[in-house]
């Protein structure tokens, strides 16, 4: 597979580059490479520095090995939430800044073999790695309660019950194989009225997705592994792109920022607890109009910024 199948548009990048406070001896992760967007930019600011970037996708890292050729940049074929033991192992204890951009790439969305896009009809699949459960087995075997789960906890679909019901039933008369066949069942499962602004289907295939990769497994992990490595003054830069996630992200700033725990009612602190972190970033940074005009995709991107003290 070839780099110009793989088309991708950094978001926020200007952003990213300035809060990442580069240092050209520094050690980087980019926790998702992706189309290597962002970490083409910041594999160009690094001399003696050096880049490590990963991704669980396989296609991905094909195209970041491409792309990041003859600069001080190392592709890694895993998951994020692994990245402590895999830096150690390569002698690298600590790192200078940390970016995940989380999500799903334009590259996935793009090519209807893989089976994220409810626009375009391709086989149920949705794995990140290409291994193990796909969408297909999950929307085939997990009982109907399971469903309801899935598309309530992950995808916040109001209808979740309707649609559970629904491929259960249709299931019963054939296995659901395609993404069409997916979100022409949620299409009959949700009331006109609510059809109007957005595309049905695009919670539900969100929330399988979630399933599918573990993606907030992944998360939580990757937050506290990322963390763990940060040298003093390094920053862990994340950028979200739906509530859920976000809600994840803000909610472990937080906990690192936060200082004395004690009963209010204790005149003077015993827990002795410090903050570990500051919280750069008050509200999100949300790409412009501008962007977002060049980049449809950019428009639900949030980016928060940590700190460690």
């Amino acid at each position: 597979m070839h780099t110009k199948n793989f088309s991708h548009i950094p978001v926020l990048l200007e952003k990213v580059l300035e809060e990442l406070k580069i240092k050209p001896d520094g050690i980087y992760v980019d926790a998702t490479v992706g189309g290597a967007g962002h970490s083409l930019e910041i594999a160009k600011k690094l001399k003696t520095g050096k880049l490590f970037a990963f991704d669980k996708d396989p296609d991905a890292v094909l195209v970041a090995k491409e792309k990041l050729k003859g600069y001080n940049a190392e592709i890694i074929n895993e998951d994020f939430k692994d990245m402590k033991e895999i830096l150690k192992e390569k002698k690298i204890e600590k790192v200078d800044g940390i970016l995940m951009d989380l999500g799903v790439s334009s590259f996935q969305l793009d090519n209807k073999e893989r089976g994220f896009s409810y626009l375009k009809t391709g086989p149920l699949d949705m794995r990140m790695s290409k291994k193990g459960t796909s969408a297909k087995d999950i929307l085939n075997t997990a009982t109907q309660e399971e469903l309801l789960y899935i598309l309530k906890e992950f995808g916040e679909e109001k209808f979740a019950f309707k649609i559970a019901q629904n491929l259960v039933l249709e299931r019963e008369k054939k296995p659901i194989e395609t993404t069409k066949e997916f979100a022409e069942i949620i299409n009959k499962s949700i009331p006109f009225k609510f059809k109007r602004n957005k595309n049905p289907a695009k919670k539900s295939f969100q929330a399988i997705r979630i399933a599918v990769n573990n993606e907030f497994f992944s998360l939580k992990q990757g937050l506290n592994e990322a963390f763990s490595i940060l040298n003093p003054c390094a920053r862990l830069l994340i950028i979200s792109f739906h509530s859920l996630e976000d809600r994840i992200v803000k909610n472990f700033y937080k906990e690192k920022s936060k200082g004395c725990i004690c009963p209010k009612d204790i005149p003077i602190c015993v827990c002795n607890r410090k903050p570990q972190a500051k919280i750069i970033t008050k509200k999100p940074i949300i790409p412009s109009k501008e962007e977002i005009l060049k980049n449809k995709r950019a428009h639900s991107a949030k980016l928060r910024i940590l700190e460690k003290i």
